[in-house]
């Protein structure tokens, strides 16, 4: 019976070693939801990204939750960022059973029972502003720290706000740092305060 790998070309190893990628890239979590995990010593395809879980003080990509192949697939597979080889077009691990059930990964518990989550999570700032909520988020491949996250209000897209500016993830939002004013407003603001009035002042009466 043909593997799955075989079907998808995956067993050519021309194929397989585009997915290969030592470089630093920046990826947009959604573009790596379905990505084919791939077992470096065998052609096994193991399963496709289907969530992240995120640091929430650290701001760090801890691993990845794992779909099985099938129709009727509902384990819920957890692959560890440590466990990763390369992560690229497909994403390589040392072995097949680096991917097993979320609860044997004793590391991560905590932050498995920790209600702070970062995707889907409320954004507001210093200033108690509602931002809307993060809708996805970018990370580097090789240090898979977060760099950005993207925040959405109803069907709108807001800025892209840079991890730099978290200053807090809490049950109930991400808090993040009020944008600063741009320094031509900042200027403005400034003459405006130090111009005298157009025409004097006339008493009353005259």
């Amino acid at each position: 019976m043909e593997s799955a790998a075989a079907k998808a070309g995956w067993e050519d190893p021309e194929k397989r070693c585009i997915g290969y990628n030592d470089t630093t890239m920046h990826l947009r979590f959604s573009t790596c939801i379905g990505l084919p995990i791939l077992a470096e010593d065998s052609d096994e395809l193991i399963g496709t990204i289907a969530g992240i879980l995120i640091h929430p003080d650290r701001s760090t990509v801890e691993g990845f939750f794992v779909r099985r192949p099938g129709l009727f697939s509902s384990a819920t597979l957890f692959l560890s960022s440590m466990d990763i080889a390369r992560f690229g077009r497909r994403i390589i691990v040392r072995d097949v059973d680096r991917v097993a059930p979320a609860q044997e990964f004793l590391r991560v518990q905590p932050l498995l029972a920790d209600p702070r989550t970062v995707l889907n999570q409320r954004i507001r700032t210093e200033s108690s502003h509602n931002l809307g909520r993060c809708d996805d988020v970018q990370f580097e491949n090789t240090t898979m720290r977060l760099t950005w996250i993207f925040p959405r209000k109803f069907f709108h897209w807001g800025f892209p706000i840079s991890a730099r500016q978290i200053l807090e993830v809490r049950p109930q939002a991400i808090i993040v740092r009020d944008p600063q004013a741009p320094a031509v407003e900042r200027v403005l603001q400034q003459s405006e305060r130090r111009l005298a009035p157009l025409l004097p002042e006339v008493p009353e009466g005259v």
